[in-house]
């Protein structure tokens, strides 16, 4: 995606900050690099952008890396099972938000528009940094970037001497809410020349105790992963990269499909299991900077993500097994080039090309007999999304004014051949999209924002040809007729930034057209799931406050709070209005961070959720979800630090002190009741 993967304030051996013209005074305050595609200091930043960095990640030791943004501004955290999460953004979800991994795409043609697993798949102590860019992202980002864009970095090691050095790490941690263990070894040699540096982790979780005391049974996972780096200079101003990172869940419950939901008096499946899924990526990346040249920086990217989907499912009362075997592999080619062609302007372009070809295969097998019956596929076998696209963006800054605009040109070709149940689709799509982003600088200390973009989202092969099971006790079935869905994102914005004070607030209005959306048929399966398919059928209208603060009285204290308040209304082709599907209910944080003495850090907070009970008449039929509305709650959590000695750092988590019994509104789960965690990090 042609962008540096590890910014940070200060640089360290795990940590880069590329060389486009920063001053030595600006690296003493956070970088963001996701709403620019360079690195700026987040005061130069007009976008919404939320940060969370390696040491909260450590802290928290979530399972899945979405969990990591519980309590940030614009975000919320849905699950549907132990092994899965992902955040809503803005009121929009899965396929509608754009998720990547080192500016690589991890959306892909069967990314669907609603709770997915595919982050799970993420390994959560290999990421040291996650930005969130709130809002459409049009110009720099295109394609499913209507929410925003969820960045996911790695780090980076590097040394800077003529002789060998070496370093390593050690993570270790354990959590008694569902007994579970968490494992990671790496290791990294090199000197200024480069480096060599690899990782595996290893996570086994049991049956998730809720709030109360009751176990969830299935609900436990185990997970596996590796990943190497290796880094090698190419003279003055260049240098090369070749990473690879992997990780396979062997087998997973669905628990909403295995245990009765609301409305339910038995579960809609007896069996239901990903078993297994897994991701790779291997990714080349080449990256020039010299100040002096035409190109301040320029950097391409090579890239293949393969995504393996695999299910068993047995329907409840059925003596059938299905078996399916389901494949993405998306192959990526970007280039990127920064120009600062005067003190005040910055032109950044770049180039994208993205090869997508899903396999997809399905087998019956009677529960007592062995071979399979090929059937009916998940999604057509060999279907393919093909993408290529240009974009250019212009950043000038004078005075007090900062302005950052551009536009993206997108082409897509999706093609599905045909089956029993589907026509086949050769569909050719281009868009046009957007945005111009607007920062004044009414005082030192305040900032006004403002921006506007318009993104969309084509259909993919989710979209078009998924037949099988969803989630609601839904059986989908394919649809070959629809278009792109369009969205224009507003938002307004206030930035305070001064010796005691850090506040940062936004009002912001999505209007959302031609929303791609489950409509029931009015028929139903002979096992008596609710027969849906996939429309162009949605207006939808999302408004919404976000805002995070900090206020530090001393150097040793800080106090913190977070809140988002989102509401969302839907209109279809009649003109009747209702509640929008899955918007979360106002949420936030508020904790304080006590530098007790030189080793010892207290984070005493509060996560807290208000009751969700606008809900869309999908909502009030999906077993997940309580028909009578989604209570609130707030937990109670201390987290504890001490710093051993120079290279071993202890904590406790207590989480959930209360042992509340609560859902995050949309999950298929409640979620952990207390939980007394320990954890360590050795690093040599």
């Amino acid at each position: 995606m042609g962008f540096s993967s590890a910014l940070f304030a200060q640089p360290t051996d795990r940590e880069n900050v590329p060389g486009d013209g920063l001053k030595a005074s600006d690296t003493l305050e956070i970088v963001v690099v996701t709403a620019s595609r360079r690195a700026i200091p987040r005061s130069r930043v007009t976008a919404a952008v939320s940060v969370v960095d390696e040491a909260r990640i450590r802290r928290d030791s979530p399972q899945v890396i979405a969990a990591a943004l519980r309590g940030t501004p614009g975000s919320f955290f849905q699950q549907t099972t132990p092994g899965q999460g992902i955040p809503i953004i803005r009121g929009l979800i899965g396929s509608q938000v754009l998720h990547l991994v080192d500016g690589i795409r991890v959306n892909n043609a069967f990314f669907r528009d609603a709770p997915n697993q595919y982050l799970g798949l993420i390994d959560p102590a290999l990421i040291n940094r996650i930005e969130v860019l709130r809002g459409s992202a049009g110009s720099l980002y295109g394609a499913d970037a209507m929410g925003g864009v969820v960045a996911l970095f790695t780090p980076e090691i590097r040394f800077y001497s003529q002789g060998t050095q070496r370093s390593g790490r050690v993570y270790g941690s354990f959590d008694s809410g569902d007994r579970g263990s968490f494992a990671r070894v790496e290791a990294a040699t090199g000197n200024q020349r480069g480096s060599v540096a690899g990782g595996v982790s290893w996570q086994k979780r049991h049956d998730r105790r809720i709030g109360g005391g009751e176990r969830i049974n299935p609900s436990g996972f185990e997970a596996w992963s590796g990943n190497a780096r290796v880094l090698l200079s190419a003279g003055d101003f260049g240098e090369w990269m070749l990473s690879g990172q992997t990780l396979e869940q062997p087998s997973t419950p669905r628990v909403d499909e295995l245990v009765p939901g609301f409305g339910q008096t038995t579960p809609s499946a007896s069996q239901y299991s990903y078993e297994p899924n897994r991701r790779s990526l291997v990714h080349a990346r080449y990256r020039h900077s010299n100040p002096d040249a035409w190109l301040d920086s320029a950097e391409i990217n090579l890239a293949q993500q393969v995504i393996d989907d695999d299910r068993v499912i047995q329907e409840f009362g059925s003596p059938i097994v299905s078996t399916e075997q389901n494949t993405s592999r998306l192959n990526g080619l970007t280039l990127q080039g920064v120009r600062q062609a005067s003190a005040a302007v910055t032109l950044i372009g770049g180039l994208e090309i993205y090869r997508d070809t899903v396999r997809s295969t399905r087998q019956d097998r009677l529960t007592d007999e062995g071979p399979g019956i090929p059937v009916t596929a998940r999604f057509p076998d060999n279907s393919t999304m093909d993408s290529e696209a240009g974009y250019l963006n212009l950043a000038w800054s004078k005075n007090r004014w900062g302005i950052d605009t551009g536009l993206r040109y997108s082409r897509f070709t999706i093609q599905l051949p045909g089956s029993d149940v589907t026509a086949p689709v050769n569909l050719d799509l281009a868009d046009v999209t957007g945005d111009v982003r607007l920062r004044y600088q009414l005082t030192p200390e305040v900032q006004l924002l403002s921006n506007l973009g318009r993104g969309f989202r084509p259909p993919n092969v989710f979209d078009f040809g998924a037949f099988g099971p969803r989630p609601g006790n839904r059986f989908n079935i394919p649809n070959t007729e629809l278009d792109s869905e369009q969205v224009w994102s507003l938002d307004l914005g206030l930035r305070l930034d001064s010796d005691h004070w850090q506040l940062e607030a936004f009002v912001f209005v999505l209007d959302y057209r031609d929303r791609i959306t489950s409509v029931a048929t009015g028929e139903l399966t002979p096992g008596g799931r609710i027969i849906v398919r996939s429309e162009n059928r949605d207006k939808v209208t999302i408004r919404g406050f976000e805002m995070m603060s900090s206020w530090t009285p001393v150097e040793q204290l800080s106090v913190d709070a977070s809140l988002n308040i989102t509401w969302g209304e839907e209109q279809d082709d009649a003109g009747l209005t209702a509640p929008a599907s899955r918007i979360p209910p106002p949420n936030g944080r508020l904790g304080i961070n006590w530098q007790v003495a030189d080793r010892w850090q207290l984070i005493p907070f509060m996560l807290f959720a208000g009751r969700q009970d606008r809900l869309s008449p999908r909502d009030q039929l999906d077993p997940r979800i309580d028909p009578n509305g989604t209570p609130g709650w707030a937990t109670a959590n201390l987290h504890v630090q001490w710093q051993a000695s120079g290279s071993l750092l202890l904590g406790l988590r207590l989480d959930n002190v209360f042992d509340r019994d609560y859902r995050e509104y949309g999950s298929g789960i409640n979620a952990i009741g207390f939980n007394a965690g320990l954890w360590a990090d050795l690093t040599f």
